[in-house]
């Protein structure tokens, strides 16, 4: 598998978890667009928002995702609304095999209930928020996947499994 692998999907979906176990087990390095920001600015996302707004976030991370892809050998994993942009999709269509890691709104609120630190979930109904984001942007998830893979309660040596068995079967054809 010469080509980067790019993770797509809502947050909570195992982007960073199937990412760091996929990267090892195909010898590739593994990237999050949100740790490198969080890397270049010193601060958190939640900071980000804070002080610049959800488009001053957008601005930074499709410029990241525009710089890490043209890295080469790489598993990369974005942040949930990365594909909202036309741009951010090009350039991960371009440069490397898409996964879509889907799975169910109650089940990512099971996952990130707890978590203080995504600044989408704080509000007074995070499963119902949850919800709408995946009912918008489904559509952009299926657009820019070369492979969709759902995903449950598995363990995530199987996820990475089934993502490196669907992507041998898509170079395949």
């Amino acid at each position: 598998m010469d080509k980067n692998i790019i993770l797509v999907g809502l947050m909570g979906a195992g982007k960073s978890t199937i990412g760091r176990y996929l990267a090892k087990q195909l010898n590739k390095e593994f990237l999050d667009t949100d740790r490198v920001i969080e890397e270049r600015t010193g601060v958190d996302i939640a900071t980000i928002f804070e002080i610049e707004g959800e488009q001053g976030f957008r601005d930074r991370e499709e410029q990241i995702i525009k710089e890490l892809c043209q890295l080469e050998n790489i598993v990369l994993a974005t942040g949930g609304g990365s594909i909202l942009r036309e741009e951010n999709r090009k350039n991960m269509k371009e440069h490397g095999h898409v996964v879509y890691l889907c799975t169910t709104a109650e089940l990512l609120y099971s996952r990130i209930r707890f978590d203080k630190s995504r600044p989408l979930m704080q509000t007074k109904s995070p499963l119902t928020t949850l919800r709408n984001l995946l009912n918008d942007r489904e559509p952009f998830y299926k657009e820019v996947a070369d492979t969709v893979i759902m995903t449950g309660k598995q363990k995530a040596a199987v996820i990475v499994k089934r993502v490196e068995q669907a992507i041998e079967s898509h170079i395949r054809k």
